[in-house]
């Protein structure tokens, strides 16, 4: 009981004392809501901020009540910040009427208002709630949105950081809502007292839960286990069940039993499916299982068809019951443990609970409401209140709500007498003490108790063991997370602070009597206001003044009798308020802070201290803590907070010295005896008893400074340095009697440490070492070595003391007094086994590993000493080479401590620290520790503190290139935002819709010319075309106004067709911004005729135009402004909605939005609900762009929604005897296509059978599908081609289909089957106006079922169906054919047998039969036989020509395979020529329309080849074919030709094309030979589909982007191909930024020195690595070279100044001038160094040795590549100087130096530099360096033992050594040269060796290595001579 009295009778005081209002108050009053109040002045301004006035005025200050007006509440909490480096903030939540305001503040930065919201009814709460957004991958983490939910009565709006805005409705009144890990938990307003109820209803749920904003409102289920039943699973549906407290971590919530009046924990989790269907099957009360559809479809309907929400008869307020096959029976006379009737959570818990003593107590009270009792609610929806279920079953049925969390009984209090019995909890939280122990406390306050329950975390993940219960007498409490404390405020009104429930001290308010010094008599000068709460400073002294220094008066419980619960009224009436104001209770803990709510109403925030704030103190309790058991660590802990945080506590650097009084006094020193600790200064009194105390007065210093500074570690240090000894300057003298150097008297055996003291000196041990593996953690480690020190100087440690003096010899060598533990004080210790073992020295064991000898694992403190694992393992993994060291073979290497474990150290259980795998099976071994140590989460700037350099270089690891942690700290930057957008000259520029391309990226792959610009003036379509028509004399001016515009309508046909290539051009470039819309450039359709630029219109009316014609082109206007949008983009909902133009006039525009949005993938973004609305409007457009939009963004995906919303588009997809919708024909195509994308590559069944079907469609009875059939044919081809896309031969169950036959007969001709189907009615009847008899329309059905073939038989190489599909070669068989389909059936012949197509002309004419190849040269002659048609056969020739070509284009796809390319070229060319020169007979019997259908072709096949290359030639071809208007020319080779165009460009030159099947499937249907002929005409082919070949486009473009100055850059690539049957193996060499083949072709990339670093890429382990490069823009992160420039400065490679002077390593280093650092690096730090220290400068003339060795280091360095060396080498060169000036105090330089000499010598690294297979230099230290070094070291070391051998020889011998000697040079030889303890050679008996060899051997035991082991034998074979008695 001593402890406890001691700890009652100590203080703490509080800090940062401030008065505090919230926030949001004062912003209120500035609300523009209260304005209108203010001109009535009503109210006192004083209220206004509270006032209502959103009602009218006068009516809104009649109805809310005063209380009402007054309303507010706040909350603070934590701020969450991403970036640690943000200070912490809190955040406050304030709610006062309408209005919610949440501000953020910090100690350095004034609150300011983050959001605020108004909202439209009073707002009943409001709260911080964390959403989950599930991601749909499975390696995505979900993502986690923070929001604000503010309830009002009717509804909950939800805002997120992110900006999204969410109203979610209520379907029930709520009382409370609550955040829960998972969303939000809704309690429902319990209604029964004036609903009536009968007694065989069954109570509605009163528990529901909300996932997300956008998710349903589901009912929460409960998990309870009954003593004498199984497991029940039941909605939460007890009345008298209260939540109190939800947490997120651990998952749960806290409820109270009115009834029991006891309080229960339960876990919160998801419900599993079993569960789900098991609470949806529950059985009824006579054991049959009901259905499960009248219980919930009433729920469901209810809760989803609300009407008005709280209207009298919603549905919830009346309980209606859920069966009808409940038996009334009267509840009071059955137990409520058996009654069926009373499913409720209560029930469960109590049914074994002690007080179920009356069974007859429960039912009645709580469910027999007499059911007439009058009231207003009564009236429902039902007929009357005792309405049974037949009348409400007639209430549509629903689908059951699937509950989402489950609730799991944990823990329930448990009470035994009827007084325990407590009302509801008031506050309730988590908190945890300081030795990490846990507990849920929570406040009864009709008990004035905080009662806190322990827990713990089971082994099982989200299982919480509770255990017991501790109650804590208080009136109030609050948690101190921060501090792992609470603040309890007790019943007579102190404070006092606890961690768990062990108190730690009470709480002193500066300016705050304690309410037992409140004084007798009332003086009247008290009742001023206590205004100077707010000075603490004076306050504090006034009232410590008052009292006498030692005796602060014992608590006395002050008597307050019915004060407490007519505190307000009393005071009211009172004319003497009470003097004093005294603190009432504690809100708004954050971190640790609380506020302080006085009785006088003022609120006070103060600041409890923290634990402790120096970094080495921190660690030092950690370590302590670690080791001892947990109560004893309490104790300690506690000690430790009291005497640092007394009233008037150290200041920082006083932390220190006053931890290591306090320590060792626990550890049962006398510390006033000691001389280092006597003279450790601080102002605190040591023993708490002692009051604090008063401030020096005296400004003046005094004697005793002048001792402290005598006594300070500077001084010691300084007399270490007989130089600087004078003699004045002696330590302050100890008292007389105490001998130096000897005893200091004993420990006292009773202290609490005492038996713990080996152990603690072992953890701080550990720690020391850890230390001084931290370049900024070298000061605490001298701190904590005279700690030490002191203690292993105790214990008789003198390995130990060893230790510590090679580490400081100087420092070491002033301690001197030791205190005398005798035998049986020894015994009382515990001495841990590990104790005896060897002595733990971090850097003794490096040193050993890279020897090579076998070291011990190394112990560590897990969690403590994290630096020591880290390095320990690093060394492990690369230095000894054990590739699991940081897996498996962790325990080989590191022993973990572990905390009981005071005797039998044996072997510890090593659990796996680190649960990460490298990932890289193979590789190297750096690539290993690189990917080791970022997954530990070790980066660059923790590297610059580590003390010595200890990583080779080698060839950056693959792993490495995936860029996971960004280099050097910065975001990673994708190219999307360009950093100098381009200058633009003319403002019309940035209309054209390009100028979003990458202008960095492209001008590096385009450098040499502006062809992009070309390409942009050819595409741009919104500025007026030049219409130039000479004025000849004879035409009249109003015909020369018709020529012009009829020239302009021709031109128009031109600019109408651009925008389907500039959306390829300018494909998936340009991130949206979220707040603007989408910028649509125009498209212009009006001229100017020069000369004098005068306007030309079509609108004049002087010319016909057809009608509609701009409604296709701006569709495609509109789709090539959405495929700007790159896929990456945030794209939400209200976006799309957003961009819905106002005028009706760009509805097509909008509709080509939508496909484009489709596209690109966003479209699934876009809310069923608009996409209904969009549908319904019945606008055609917007439903194509719809339909294909969507199904391209569900592309083979089977989406059953997509199906059903397609189907209503297409007849042939409804039930027979659905009503006809009018469809238009457009859409219905549209639809078809949709079915084929969503359907692809699923061969799935029911839809091929109505594709094939389709197909065929007669023209039907009534002529509805009369026109435009072909294109309806052609996308039922293509749809079912899709849909069993590649499948060939192995359509599964579509045998009897007959699929290939059908198809046949479809492309040949023949008799029509009889339909077998569903829809074989509506093909009965033949048309009454088309004849076309029983037969095929060949016409009509052949290019659907040609393509149909070629895609399910894609890439098959099946002849025997490519040979139905070869051309005919006789001439009546050739007549029977048209020329077009010729061209089909070419193509599609040749991608079946896909491996045959050759790039070559022999290939291409190869297709051409023999009858036309032997007579189309004849023409000339007149040798032509009369039975050939010239004409066909000109034609099949150029058809059949045309579609081999484009099955090159196909086959080769984005390949830039240049014999493909100039196959293609050439044939384009001859075309061009047929053309161009009309003599020709060729052009005259052919025809220019299907010559420029052919070369049209041939133009799109060579620009799939050259696809995103931008090949100039082709765009000369484009450039010429864009002039030509005239003729011929139409719409639809206009855009043929610009998509060519579009192509060539694809994406900026980012994109290609991909040869997938899903690519081809994509480019057939958008490339189809049968172009538009007018821009209103889709009778062959729907316009819209041309844009599907976006879906064959991918990124392949490599982009190298220099990691530091995060600017794209040139790069040489290797690029080696995989064997195929063509070509073996094979390595290219490519300029980067470039395209790259095709992935699945590539076996690996390696970037290529010399100017960067190299970097593989291995493509043989899998493709998705470089997959998600090239899809983040390409990125690639290089590094150059130093000494190199980039390509683009310095093409050749001649200006680097490298090429001279490393080629002839010439000798004369010195001639490097320092000037010429520039050329190398332009790093400020190498620069400014060669400025100051490598210059010759006036005075630096002396050291002319020092600025040659500086300069030759600086070349070193940046010619070796390695700049981050030259701190080290300058560090080891300041080392060996120190060491040549015998000056070394400390000798960890000296480690640094040796480690470097081991590791560059090491066998192991020898060996790896030896190995041939890496080329790359491995050492960053070069090794002309080194040598020097390591000969200059031990030249010092020799020429020392030369003079100071005696001194070695007497170490060795275990004399002392001589008083005044130089130690610190014997340390530094010791260190050196790894010469053991003497300790440790006295145990191998060296003396009794007389020879060499002995001395070796027994030498290698010890592990010295032999050129220390050469220094030492003279004097060991010397010493041995002269002690075999010789006489000397």
């Amino acid at each position: 009981m001593s402890n406890v009295y001691e700890e009652r009778a100590t203080m703490i005081a509080a800090g940062e004392l401030q008065s505090f209002v919230p926030f949001g108050r004062e912003h209120c009053k500035n609300h523009p809501n209260a304005v209108n109040l203010q001109l009535r002045q009503l109210q006192p301004a004083s209220e206004l901020w509270s006032s209502d006035g959103a009602a009218g005025l006068v009516g809104s200050l009649q109805e809310v009540s005063l209380q009402e007006r007054q309303k507010e509440s706040w909350q603070l909490r934590k701020g969450f910040t991403v970036t640690t480096d943000e200070a912490e903030y809190e955040e406050e939540l304030y709610v006062a009427g309408h209005m919610v305001i949440w501000s953020r503040g910090s100690k350095s930065q004034a609150s300011y208002v983050y959001k605020a919201f108004t909202v439209d009814s009073l707002v009943q709460q409001a709260l911080w709630c964390n959403f989950t957004v599930p991601q749909s991958r499975k390696d995505e983490k979900d993502i986690i949105e923070q929001s604000v939910c503010i309830v009002q009565s009717m509804c909950v709006n939800v805002h997120t950081v992110s900006g999204k805005d969410f109203i979610s409705p209520l379907p029930f009144q709520v009382s409370t809502l609550w955040p829960t890990k998972f969303g939000l938990l809704f309690e429902r307003k319990n209604v029964t007292s004036d609903a009536p109820m009968s007694p065989t209803r069954e109570p509605l749920p009163t528990l529901f839960s909300m996932l997300h904003p956008l998710d349903e409102i589901a009912p929460v289920v409960c998990k309870s286990t009954g003593l004498f039943e199984t497991v029940r699973l039941q909605y939460v549906s007890d009345n008298a069940l209260r939540v109190v407290f939800s947490c997120e971590q651990p998952s749960v919530i806290m409820t109270y039993d009115a009834l029991q009046c006891t309080h229960t924990v339960w876990a919160l989790r998801k419900v599993t499916p079993e569960e789900q269907s098991t609470v949806l099957k529950c059985p009824g009360p006579d054991g049959s299982a009901q259905t499960p559809m009248a219980a919930h479809s009433f729920l469901g309907t209810h809760l989803r068809n609300v009407t008005r929400l709280d209207s009298p008869g919603s549905p919830l307020h009346c309980h209606a019951l859920h069966t009808q096959g409940r038996v009334p029976s009267s509840p009071s006379l059955h137990s409520r443990a058996h009654s069926p009737n009373i499913s409720s959570m209560a029930a469960l818990s109590r049914a074994h609970s002690p007080g179920i003593a009356a069974p007859s107590f429960t039912g009645g009270q709580r469910f027999n409401i007499s059911c007439h009792s009058p009231s207003a609610r009564g009236h429902s929806l039902l007929a009357s209140p005792n309405s049974t279920l037949n009348e409400t079953a007639l209430l549509p049925e629903m689908e059951p709500i699937l509950p989402d969390l489950c609730v799991e009984q944990l823990w329930t209090e448990t009470t035994t007498t009827h007084r325990e019995k407590s009302c509801q909890a008031s506050k309730v939280f988590i908190t945890s003490d300081l030795c990490e122990s846990r507990y849920l406390c929570f406040l009864v306050e009709s008990h004035q108790q905080l009662r806190c329950v322990k827990f713990l975390e089971g082994n099982e993940t989200n299982q919480l063991i509770f255990a017991s219960v501790t109650t804590i007498p208080a009136k109030d409490a609050a948690p101190l997370e921060d501090i792992d404390a609470l603040l309890v405020l007790e019943t007579n009104g102190s404070l006092v602070l606890y961690t768990g429930v062990t108190r730690v001290s009470k709480v002193f308010v500066p300016g705050l009597l304690s309410p037992n010094f409140s004084l007798p008599n009332h003086l009247p000068s008290l009742n001023t206001p206590l205004e100077n709460v707010s000075t603490p400073a004076k306050a504090t002294v006034q009232h410590i003044s008052r009292l006498e220094e030692a005796d602060m008066p014992s608590p006395v419980s002050e008597v307050r009798s019915s004060l407490q619960h007519h505190e307000s009224s009393w005071l009211d009436d009172s004319p003497f308020q009470q003097a004093a104001p005294h603190i009432q209770a504690l809100r708004d803990p954050v971190s640790n802070r609380v506020t302080l709510e006085l009785s006088s109403g003022l609120m006070l925030r103060i600041t409890v201290p923290e634990v402790a704030t120096s970094e080495l103190v921190k660690r030092c309790l950690q370590a302590i803590r670690f080791i001892l058991p947990k109560d004893t660590a309490m104790k300690v802990l506690v000690k430790w907070y009291n005497i640092y945080n007394a009233p008037g506590g150290p200041s920082m650097h006083q932390e220190w010295n006053l931890f290591v009084t306090c320590f060792m006094t626990l550890m049962g020193y006398n510390t006033e005896r000691l001389a280092w600790t006597r003279n450790l200064h601080f102002e605190v009194p040591l023993s708490p008893v002692i009051a604090p105390k008063k401030a020096r007065p005296a400004d003046t210093g005094s004697d005793e400074d002048w001792a402290y500074l005598c006594a300070s570690d500077y001084h010691c240090q300084a007399l270490a340095h007989p130089v600087v000894g004078l003699p004045g300057l002696e330590p302050a003298a100890p008292p007389v009697g105490m001998e130096d150097g000897g005893p200091v008297g004993g420990l006292e055996p009773s202290a609490l440490l005492f038996p713990h003291i080996p152990s603690l000196f072992y953890v701080l041990h550990l720690l020391y070492e850890d230390l001084k593996l931290d370049e900024l953690q070298r000061s605490g480690a001298r701190a904590l070595v005279s700690l030490l020190q002191q203690l292993a100087r105790d214990l008789q440690l003198e390995e130990y003391i060893d230790l510590y003096w090679r580490d400081y010899p100087s420092f070491i060598k002033t301690f001197k007094e030791a205190c005398v533990i005798d035998q049986a004080q020894m015994g009382l210790m515990n001495w841990p086994a590990y104790l005896n073992s060897e002595v733990p020295c971090v850097f003794g064991w490096l040193s050993k590993c890279l020897r090579g000898q076998d070291v011990p694992p190394f112990p560590y403190l897990p969690g403590i000493c994290e630096r020591t694992k880290l390095l320990v393992l690093s060394y492990a993994l690369y230095v000894v080479g054990d590739e699991n060291a940081a897996s498996i073979n962790v325990s080989k290497y590191l022993s973990r401590l572990s905390a009981g474990q005071k005797k039998g150290f044996s072997e510890p259980a090593l659990r796996r620290q680190s649960s990460v795998k490298p990932s890289a099976p193979s590789g190297c071994l750096a690539e290993k520790l690189v990917v080791w140590l970022t997954s530990a989460g070790f980066m660059l700037k923790d590297l610059e503190s580590v003390p010595f350099v200890w990583l080779c270089r080698s060839e950056m690891p693959s792993a490495s290139a995936e860029n996971t942690p960004a280099p050097n700290g910065k975001p990673m930057v994708g190219l999307n935002v360009p950093l100098e957008p381009p200058v633009t000259n003319e403002a019309d520029e940035e209309e054209d819709g390009m100028a979003d391309l990458h202008p960095e990226v492209t001008g590096l792959i385009w450098s040499q010319d502006l062809r992009l610009q070309e390409v942009r003036r050819l595409l741009q379509s919104s500025r007026p075309v030049r219409v130039n028509v000479p004025h000849l004399p004879e035409v009249s001016d109003h015909e020369y106004i018709e020529e012009k515009e009829n020239k302009l309508l021709q031109l128009c046909q031109r600019t109408m067709a651009l925008p389907v290539g500039r959306g390829l051009f300018t494909l998936f470039s340009y991130h949206p911004v979220p707040t603007e819309p989408l910028p649509v450039p125009k498209l212009n359709l009006t001229g100017r005729a020069p000369p004098r630029n005068t306007m030309v219109d079509l609108n004049s009316g002087n010319i016909d135009v057809p009608p509609n014609m701009t409604s296709w082109p701006s569709f495609h206007n509109g789709v090539a402004a959405g495929l700007k949008i790159a896929p990456a983009s945030q794209v939400e909902s209200a976006w799309i909605a957003y961009n819905k133009p106002k005028s009706a006039e760009l509805a097509n525009e909008y509709a080509g939005f939508l496909m484009a949005l489709g596209l690109n993938g966003h479209l699934t973004k876009l809310a069923t609900l608009n996409i209904h609305d969009y549908l319904t409007k019945g606008h055609e457009m917007t439903s194509i762009g719809l339909l294909l939009g969507v199904s391209a963004a569900k592309l083979g995906t089977m989406d059953m929604s997509i199906t059903r919303l397609l189907s209503i588009h297409i007849p042939a997809l409804l039930p027979p005897t659905s009503t006809e919708l009018d469809v238009p024909h457009s859409v219905q195509v549209a639809a078809v296509v949709g079915i084929g994308l969503v359907y692809q590559g699923t061969g799935h069944r029911h839809n091929a059978e109505v594709l094939l079907a389709e197909i065929g469609r007669p023209p039907g009875p009534e002529m509805e599908y009369c026109t435009d059939r072909e294109s309806y044919s052609l996308a039922a081809g293509l749809a079912l081609g899709m849909v069993c896309l590649g499948h060939g031969s192995n359509l599964i169950g579509m045998t009897d289909l007959n699929v290939p036959e059908q198809l046949y007969q479809y492309m040949v001709g023949g008799h029509r089957r009889t339909h077998a189907g569903i829809n074989r009615e509506k093909h009965k009847s033949p048309s009454y106006q088309i004849k076309e008899g029983d037969t095929i329309n060949v016409d009509v059905t052949c290019p659907g079922a040609t393509l149909a073939l070629a895609m399910i038989y894609l890439k098959t190489n099946n002849r025997s169906i490519a040979d139905w599909l070869k051309a005919p070669d006789t001439m009546f068989l050739l007549d029977f054919i048209k020329p077009e389909f010729l061209l089909l059936r070419t193509l599609a012949r040749c991608i079946i047998m896909w491996d045959e197509i050759l790039p070559n002309e022999e290939w291409v004419t190869s297709n051409v039969p023999q009858i036309i190849q032997e007579n189309i040269g004849l023409q000339e002659e007149a040798l032509v036989s009369e039975d050939l048609n010239m004409e066909t056969l000109v034609q099949a020739h150029d058809y059949i020509i045309a579609g081999a070509c484009m099955a090159v284009g196909f086959r080769f796809a984005g390949s830039a395979n240049l014999d493909a390319f100039e196959c293609l070229y050439k044939f384009a060319r001859n075309f061009m020529q047929s053309l161009t020169t009309t003599t020709t007979s060729a052009a005259t019997v052919s025809g220019p329309y299907n010559l420029q259908t052919c070369l049209s072709m041939v133009l799109l096949a060579t620009s799939m080849v050259m696809a995103g290359s931008g090949n100039l030639k082709v765009l000369q071809l484009c450039r010429f074919l864009h002039k030509r208007t005239a003729g011929e020319m139409n719409y639809g080779f206009h855009m043929a030709h610009h998509m060519a165009l579009g192509l060539l460009f694809l994406g900026g030159g980012r994109y290609t094309l991909s040869t997938s099947n899903s690519a081809i499937a994509a480019l057939l249907c958008a490339l189809y030979p049968h172009f538009p002929a007018h821009s209103t005409d889709n009778r062959y082919h729907l316009q819209a589909l041309r844009h599907l070949c976006v879906l064959a486009a991918e990124p392949r473009l490599l982009v190298p982007v220099d990691v530091d100055t995060l600017k794209p850059c040139y790069a040489m690539l290797d690029v080696t191909y995989k064997e195929t049957q063509w070509y073996d193996e094979t390595t290219v060499e490519l300029m980067a930024p470039t395209m790259l083949p095709e992935l699945h072709l590539l076996k690996q990339i390696k970037v290529k020195g010399p100017r960067y670093w190299e970097l593989n890429i291995d493509l043989s382990k899998g493709t998705q690595h470089l997959q998600s490069i090239l899809s983040r823009d390409g990125v690639l992160y290089v590094k150059l070279r130093a000494g190199q420039l980039p390509y683009k400065d310095d093409p050749r490679g001649w200006k680097s100044l490298l090429a001279p002077t490393v080629n002839n390593r010439n000798p004369e280093v010195r001639t490097f001038k320092p000037e010429a650092i520039s050329t190398f690096t332009s790093d400020a730090a190498l620069v400014s160094f060669a400025e100051y220290f490598c210059k010759a400068s006036e005075n630096m003339k002396h050291k002319q040795e020092t600025v040659a060795l500086f300069s030759a280091i600086l070349y070193e360095c940046v010619t070796q590549e390695n700049p981050e060396m030259l701190p080290t080498h300058i560090s080891i060169d300041q080392a060996v100087k120190a060491l040549e000036r015998g000056e070394l105090s400390e000798t960890f330089c000296l480690w640094q130096m040796k480690l470097v000499l081991e590791l560059c010598e090491s066998g192991v690294l020898q060996q790896r530099l030896r190995d041939t297979r890496r080329q790359s230099r491995g050492l960053l230290l070069s090794s002309e360096f080194l040598p020097v070094m390591k000969s200059s070291a031990d030249r010092a070391l020799d020429r020392w033992l030369f003079d100071n051998s005696r001194a070695l020889q007497a170490y060795v011998s275990g004399q002392p050594t001589n008083e005044d000697a130089d130690t610190s040079m014997l340390a530094c030889f010791l260190v050196y040269h790894s010469i053991p303890s003497f300790r440790k050679m006295a145990n191998t008996e060296l003396d009794e060796s007389s020879s060499f060899p002995e001395l070796l051997l027994k030498f290698s035991q010890l592990g010295v290595p032999v050129r220390a082991l050469l220094r030492l034998s003279p004097l060991l074979l010397h010493a041995g001579v002269f002690g075999s008695g010789l006489p000397f």
